[in-house]
């Protein structure tokens, strides 16, 4: 493809015409696209799928943020590099949506019935993929789109099957009563992360029963008195001495006359409460346990709206808490209430409805877990697991799998994935099969009914690092590109989801599906609070990339936390990273102004370099050294601060100020060697800004002199032995520390730049004589002197302001431009704090404690450190004298 023209960079950079016109640019070039490499070593991401429920937020941005980075590096190092994008159908959050607009028509999913609603869900999901799509491309996302999947597409539709008919054959999915999260308004089972735990200020009724045909009574509490009346025991402990004579007697059930049995069982908690526990199998989920171990029947008081149902006799047809105040005035009146107290408690929520979830008793469909946990653990612990990062992480997984239930599976909803299980009307058969099901294999009969639920979302994005990439199938893409090398995703869906699909692939592939998991954390307010609808403290990545561009956005999310913290999201620090990028552009913007048509091939850094040229390209060698480790460890943080200090600092108010020398000089070959440092040191800097700020480096990277299409092809930078030059590393130190003291003394006495002044300065020995000697052109321009004395005979003169530094001392004459007095009280403030600092190392190295643990490394700087303050003290201590004198 040929290279877009690019004109005269412009005075200020603009992100909306950079980021549209190069993301055009790579999408038409085909940049993105997976399987141009052949013969190169894979790296692949799948993205975590976004539901299709509404725009992206700005978790959503970190998250791909990060793996967007990792992918344009490794496409940058040779890697044949596929992020594969794709989106959730979010079962219940999405029919919830889809339930609610046509809500406000008036209309229901049962007016429209099955199949006209699932219509109604699939155009919904057409316009937020398509608002998915427009976002990721604001972002400036490398996603190869010619791969993209859908969780209810044909072939995850096909893994889905698979995956269920095998687990069924394995009798490892199957059908039972069990007690789940039910939701009243979505009438649906949900899974526990769709569950919000909100602490909620209760009350704590106390009941009493009595024992039958005794006058005794026993007390429980309840924070629901209306499951009640689906009590179908009592239990104590088998050791508590106060009910050890009860146990196997029956009580009276209040209001129903129903004799239920006082059992033995070692869950209840002998200290908390009465020590006795109401047993309401069909209502709670430790009850049924309790329940299952004691034969007890099951109860169901209420329906699947929360109405009270026959079961619950006269308070049929409340709500259940309607019925809740019924029962408590009641229980009132017949004496059975003995108290209320306040209670503060977690409550489990709907997530999508927001209604208070009922723990329900019903028919659904498991898998189960323990079979398939154990072959995680075991993958885990013998070092054939994933890698978490930070490595904490693992323990959660590890805590979770270990003491995971089995999995309740169905959703009584029409959007998702139908059950592949069918019901013969007529001999009660159950089918489970790849294909639908016209004839029954035990009857012959043909009246056969699909099961009306779906899958848990879960279930299929359990199957997303593999059957994105054409499982079940012996697809190229499988065999090429799995398993993937990295999961990012979020802290909060450790169990949900990362442990999902590592059960599910060790299954069905034999494998794990990610090399690296990349936990994050959450992005939080300025104040630290969870971003919430509630709370209206949200941010919209699309605000933050029209106000600032979206290389700031990125920037700001990617280097502003460590792995697995959470980020507080602050407009200054976006604001501090766009003029990051203003200087950057800037930069380049005076570079290329200097290099005119300056050619890639003219490029020379084999000729005579000066000082400053030699420092910066070994600071640029040790910058792409650094920078490529911590990204191979994930440290975004501390890449962006070594990016940053760089070039900010190295190559923007150093390097570019010291190149001006050069570059307004009359000496042709000096000018020619600057325009090749700078145009080489340029283009490898936009390189590794690269992944954390795509746009801005592609705008400048296509101004300067280059060859390729594009710098998303780019060669990454490699660390260069060449390079090394730890002496003119120290030569720039002290020229640098010599500028910054000298404009530390004009601002400390108010000496404007613009004002030329007398340096004079003495070297400490005839080699840092020779460094300034040569470099003698730098100090006198970035000190703006009149006259620039050099000499290790250098008479001190008599009134000066002075300062002390490595390797020299610095005298600017007085010549009335100060009070002596204020000299003297700055030194002498120079002196304390010199004083202190020999006291404290002289202390440290007394210590013998240290100096036996401590490296002989530190040991030896912490010397070198003494006798440099002990030098610095002296001198002032001479200069001191002087003055005074």
């Amino acid at each position: 493809m040929e290279e877009l023209k690019t004109t005269q960079m412009p005075t200020t950079y603009d992100p909306k015409e950079a980021e549209k016109k190069w993301y055009d640019y790579w999408l038409k070039g085909q940049y993105f696209k997976a399987g141009q490499r052949p013969d190169a070593e894979t790296y692949t991401v799948v993205i975590p799928p976004p539901n299709v429920t509404g725009m992206l937020h700005i978790g959503h941005a970190l998250d791909c943020t990060l793996q967007d980075i990792m992918i344009r590096t490794k496409r940058m190092q040779g890697y044949d590099t596929l992020w594969l994008p794709g989106s959730d159908h979010a079962g219940i959050a999405t029919q919830t949506r889809v339930e609610q607009k046509l809500r406000e028509s008036g209309v229901t999913r049962y007016d429209l019935g099955r199949e006209k609603f699932l219509e109604k869900v699939w155009e919904w999901k057409e316009l937020y993929l398509e608002s998915i799509h427009e976002q990721w491309a604001k972002m400036g996302f490398s996603l190869d789109y010619s791969r993209e999947r859908f969780t209810l597409d044909e072939g995850l539709s096909k893994a889905v099957r698979e995956v269920f008919v095998k687990l069924y054959e394995k009798g490892l999915i199957y059908r039972g009563n069990y007690i789940i999260n039910w939701d009243p308004a979505a009438r649906t089972a949900l899974s526990d992360i769709e569950v919000e735990h909100k602490e909620v200020q209760g009350h704590l009724y106390h009941l009493q029963y009595p024992v039958k045909d005794s006058g005794e009574f026993i007390v429980v509490a309840t924070t629901r008195p209306e499951t009640m009346l689906g009590d179908t025991a009592v239990a104590v402990h088998p050791k508590d001495d106060r009910y050890k004579h009860l146990i196997g007697k029956m009580l009276l059930l209040p209001f129903t006359g129903r004799e239920i049995p006082i059992i033995g069982d070692e869950y209840v908690d002998q200290e908390f409460g009465s020590g006795a526990v109401k047993i309401t199998p069909a209502h709670d989920p430790n009850d049924f346990e309790v329940g299952r171990r004691h034969d007890l029947p099951q109860i169901l008081v209420m329906d699947e709206s929360g109405t009270m149902n026959d079961n619950a006799g006269s308070y049929k047809g409340l709500d259940r808490f309607e019925c809740r105040k019924q029962i408590v005035a009641d229980m009132k009146e017949s004496g059975v209430l003995v108290k209320i107290e306040d209670h503060l408690h977690q409550v489990g929520h709907s997530e999508r409805s927001g209604a208070v979830v009922e723990p329900y008793l019903s028919t659904q469909w498991f898998v189960k877990m323990k079979p398939l946990a154990e072959q995680a653990i075991e993958a885990q612990n013998s070092n054939k697991g994933a890698n978490f990062v930070p490595d904490r992480f693992e323990k959660s997984y590890l805590h979770w799998i270990e003491n995971v239930r089995d999995w309740c599976i169905s959703r009584q909803l029409w959007w998702g994935h139908q059950i592949p299980a069918w019901y013969c009307e007529d001999c009660g058969e159950i089918h489970v099969a790849h294909d639908n099901v016209t004839v029954c294999s035990k009857c012959s009969g043909t009246n056969l009914r699909q099961d009306e639920d779906v899958l848990d979302t879960w279930f299929s994005s359990a199957l997303w690092p593999f059957s994105t990439l054409g499982w079940p199938n012996e697809t190229e893409d499988m065999s090429r590109f799995y398993p993937t090398s990295l999961l990012v995703t979020g802290y909060d869906i450790i169990p949900f989801w990362v442990s999902r699909m590592i059960f599910t692939a060790l299954e069905f592939t034999g494998q794990i599906p990610f090399k690296d998991v990349l936990i994050h954390g959450l992005v939080r307010d300025a104040d630290g609070r969870k971003m919430s609808k509630s709370l209206g403290n949200g941010v919209d990545p699309l605000e933050v990339i029209e106000k600032y561009g979206a290389d700031a956005m990125r920037f700001m999310l990617s280097t502003s936390s460590t792995s697995g913290q959470d980020l507080r999201f602050r407009w200054e620090k976006v604001e501090q990273a766009r003029n990051f990028a203003n200087k950057i552009w800037n930069a380049s913007r005076f570079a290329l102004m200097n290099l005119g048509d300056f050619k890639v091939e003219e490029i020379d850094l084999s000729g005579s370099l000066n000082t400053a040229d030699r420092w910066i390209l070994h600071r640029l060698n040790e910058t792409v050294r650094d920078v490529t480790r911590l990204m191979d460890s994930y440290e975004f943080g501390e890449t962006g601060r070594l990016l940053y200090n760089f070039i900010w600092d190295d190559l923007c108010d150093w390097y570019i100020e010291f190149s001006k020398l050069s570059l307004y000089g009359t000496d042709d070959q000096a000018k020619k060697t600057t325009k090749s440092v700078i145009a080489y040191v340029l283009d490898q800097t936009q390189r590794l800004i690269h992944p954390f700020m795509p746009f801005i480096s592609e705008e400048i990277w296509q101004h300067l002199p280059h060859e390729g299409e594009t710098i998303i092809l780019a060669k990454w930078p490699e660390y260069e032995s060449r390079f090394e030059a730890a002496d003119a590393v120290r030569e720039m130190e002290l020229l640098m520390d010599i500028i910054r003291n000298v404009r530390n003394i004009r601002a400390e006495v108010n000496v404007p730049m613009s004002k030329k002044i007398e340096l004079l300065v003495k070297p400490s020995s005839a080699e840092v004589l020779a460094v300034l000697k040569r470099n003698e052109d730098y100090i006198q321009r970035f000190s703006n002197t009149s006259t620039l004395e050099i000499s290790l005979e250098l008479t001190t003169p008599d009134k000066a302001m002075t300062a002390i530094v490595t390797g020299a001392e610095l005298y600017l004459p007085l010549a009335g431009l100060i009070d002596i007095s204020q000299e003297l009280g700055r030194l002498e403030k120079e002196l304390q704090a010199l004083h202190g600092e020999v006291e404290r190392i002289e202390k440290k190295l007394s210590n013998e404690g240290f100096v036996a643990k401590a490296p002989a490394k530190v040991i030896e700087e912490e010397k070198a450190k003494l006798v440099d303050y002990a030098d610095k003290r002296d001198k002032v201590i001479a200069r001191l004298a002087e003055l005074r004198g």
